[in-house]
């Protein structure tokens, strides 16, 4: 699967670089920001003291760092700054159905970020940063919310990685075995679609009659949620 603009493309590193299923495998910038903009909740592989840990965390991606709370990763960059970590992004379309189980699959979208990241100190990017992680998950929820104090900011652990080293993998259609023998077995192959959809708002319960949702809320019911 390639990129249909070379402008766009992921450069392909050692880690990067898709060595099973590569023609599930995307150098598309584009798709990479379509994954990461369907989703708010990423898994964070990260070494702490010596243990091998995945973390799954918010996040927001603004095109070109994504930024994630990441307190216990946060002590292990003081310990080891120069750490690699691998972010993950997955969102789960559809099961394949085939007529062997051997030929059974994942409709999927995944990504995988790798590289550095920076523990943000700059308060200014902070506050940013902050605001691209609630927007990407609630557009309209900043404006609308209490925004956070200096005390609270001072407390926020906020990592912030590059999207430069990233790969794509999107696996979409059906079964494989159509024409092989397993055809003739008369069974029935197919695609399982899973759907995720936003739901009816629940409000707090301390709630005051009369307070009602904004609409930035109100609009998403009943929208694909990924």
């Amino acid at each position: 699967m390639d990129s249909a603009n070379p402008e766009r493309e992921l450069p392909v590193t050692d880690r990067t670089r898709h060595r099973r299923f590569r023609e599930q495998g995307s150098l598309d910038r584009d798709q990479l920001d379509a994954i990461l903009g369907a989703g708010f909740i990423c898994h964070l592989g990260v070494t702490v003291e010596g243990t091998l840990m995945v973390i799954p965390t918010v996040y927001g991606s603004d095109g070109s760092t994504l930024y994630f709370h990441g307190s216990v990763a946060s002590r292990s960059l003081l310990a080891s700054p120069d750490a690699t970590v691998c972010v993950t992004v997955t969102h789960v379309d559809g099961l394949v159905l085939a007529r062997s189980v051997f030929e059974h699959g994942v409709n999927y979208r995944s990504a995988m970020v790798y590289g550095t990241p920076r523990l943000v100190t700059d308060p200014d990017e902070k506050l940013a940063g902050l605001r691209c992680l609630t927007e990407h998950a609630t557009p309209g929820q900043w404006d609308y919310a209490r925004r956070p104090s200096r005390k609270e900011i001072a407390a926020t652990a906020l990592l912030a990685l590059s999207l430069n080293e990233a790969s794509v993998k999107i696996r979409t259609g059906a079964p494989d075995d159509g024409d092989s023998e397993d055809a003739r077995l008369g069974l029935w192959a197919g695609v399982l679609p899973l759907r995720a959809t936003w739901g009816a708002l629940e409000p707090d319960p301390a709630l005051p009659e009369g307070v009602e949702a904004p609409a930035h809320l109100t609009k998403r019911v009943g929208a694909p949620a990924n």
